[in-house]
């Protein structure tokens, strides 16, 4: 009898051993979303494209708080524009240009001859960040010189996201002198402030839907090739279908004030910490399961070690082990959860005076999976049991927008991407990914449920580092690779139903 139950516990544990082998062998198998079979680009020069983009980072279009650019000062605009109209006259012959009312925004309208089929939005920003004061002479060369040093292109812009605005332009000039007539009217639209406000993108997109346009879908910054993936160690392409959104509150504990001499046990600064720890101490939950994060895991899988695929493809029993390991890495923290971050600390006005009222604000980036309605409950509740805790949410304390809609990944849209991504750097899988930041693109929700987020360029986790910091730059081939894969994304959709 002892025999019997020993034989069977051991082939129980032979056959649950089994499933999670089996489960973690055919794990990320499939690729998430369709392919297509792309057209052949025209003739594209990556030098070409190279010296343009120095040319556009010497543009010192500057933006530092809403409302950029103050009136008077729209000068680097205006000069980046007459640029375009000079340096790509074939696209310009082609395409109508306009600016969005009362913007900077440029909008140009490449016509098409079926006007049964839905239109593309192709969008970049011309705006960037200032250089932080101080931090100019750790750069290779000028902030806003454009210099082409060993093979990159360095200058404010150069990937964020005067890149992907000259890469457009490089593929429209191409097709356009190639003798390229669309049959799916193509859009390209270039905010002027995305890197503070997005007014003009906004304005842009109400501009369209007055006029009835309903895109197909529309591409914005966001996501490249990373080579190579934190998740995989090996190349990997991610295609944006979401963003995170944004929200700010403010936590405020009061206690009784007073000298500092004679301070109570439980004063407000003390309250307010404790608030602070619990709310690092109890993040938002995440979850696993849903897109956009099943599917970055699952195109990552067959690149993953054994040990980690065999954990993500079982994550019914291995759930919390996963979790716990990506929280301790910010990036995969972000992506699995809204995340929560205090920023901000005020109190009292001087060092030996109690504060009556301190506050803590609290800076949360919103996963689609969470409403502000959910953040607000969560916060109050971690700080329920804390004596003096007030949690605001009025018009000062809460700053910003939900997450995005998640796009779909059934459609011809992303598997025109998805095809792009493979052709930008060979033999790298590409997955679903949600941008953490925000972009122009989340106010393109009003006109079509496709919104994507991704160029066609490859990036290595150092020249990732470039976003807004020291030495941002891209290399010349990546020109090349963002005109090639602009131009099969026109040519590649300009007949599909």
């Amino acid at each position: 009898m002892i025999r019997n139950i020993c034989i069977g516990l051991l082939l129980a544990v032979a056959a649950f051993a089994g499933l999670l082998v089996f489960n973690a062998m055919n794990y990320g198998a499939e690729p998430v979303g369709g392919r297509v079979t792309l057209p052949a680009p025209p003739a594209i020069s990556a030098q070409r494209g190279a010296q343009n983009l120095s040319r556009a980072i010497q543009f010192k279009t500057i933006t530092l708080a809403s409302g950029d650019p103050r009136p008077g000062q729209e000068g680097e605009w205006l000069a980046l524009h007459a640029w375009l109209e000079e340096t790509y006259p074939a696209a310009h012959a082609a395409m109508t240009k306009e600016l969005v009312p009362e913007t900077l925004t440029l909008l140009y309208t490449w016509a098409g001859s079926d006007l049964s089929l839905k239109p593309l939005l192709l969008m970049a920003h011309q705006d960037v960040v200032p250089v932080n004061i101080g931090t100019e002479g750790d750069w290779e060369s000028e902030p806003f010189e454009g210099a082409i040093i060993n093979g990159y292109i360095y200058g404010r812009g150069a990937i964020d996201n005067k890149g992907s605005l000259v890469g457009l332009m490089e593929a429209a000039e191409a097709l356009a002198t190639a003798g390229f007539k669309p049959k799916r009217t193509v859009y390209f639209m270039f905010g002027h402030d995305e890197e503070v406000s997005g007014s003009g993108a906004e304005a842009g997109v109400a501009l369209l839907k007055s006029r009835g346009v309903e895109p197909e879908f529309a591409l914005d910054e966001g996501f490249m090739v990373v080579n190579p993936s934190p998740l995989s160690g090996k190349p990997m392409g991610f295609i944006g279908i979401a963003e995170k959104g944004y929200l700010t509150v403010d936590v405020v504990a009061v206690g009784t004030g007073g000298h500092s001499s004679t301070p109570p046990r439980d004063s407000a600064a003390v309250r307010l910490a404790r608030a602070v720890v619990a709310l690092d101490e109890n993040q938002m939950p995440s979850d696993l399961s849903k897109p956009p994060v099943s599917g970055i895991f699952e195109a990552a899988g067959k690149d993953m070690p054994f040990v980690q695929r065999l954990a993500f493809a079982n994550l019914w029993l291995f759930k919390g082990m996963v979790d716990a390991q990506l929280q301790d890495v910010p990036a995969g923290n972000a992506m699995i959860r809204t995340t929560t971050a205090p920023t901000m600390l005020t109190g009292s006005a001087k060092e030996n005076v109690l504060a009556q009222r301190a506050t803590a604000t609290v800076n949360f980036r919103i996963h689609p999976n969470d409403t502000e309605e959910d953040i607000i409950a969560h916060v109050k509740k971690v700080t329920s049991g804390i004596e003096g805790i007030e949690v605001k949410v009025g018009n000062n304390g809460i700053r910003g927008a939900g997450a995005s809609n998640v796009s779909p990944t059934d459609n011809r849209a992303y598997a025109v991407l998805a095809s792009v991504s493979e052709a930008t750097l060979p033999g790298s899988p590409v997955a679903p990914g949600l941008v953490l930041g925000a972009t122009d693109a989340r106010y393109a929700e009003a006109i079509t449920p496709n919104v994507y987020r991704f160029a066609p360029a490859v990036l290595t986790p150092d020249e990732l580092t470039g976003f807004h910091g020291t030495n941002e730059r891209t290399s010349v081939e990546n020109m090349g690779r963002l005109a090639r894969g602009y131009a099969q994304v026109i040519l590649a959709m300009d007949s599909a139903e």
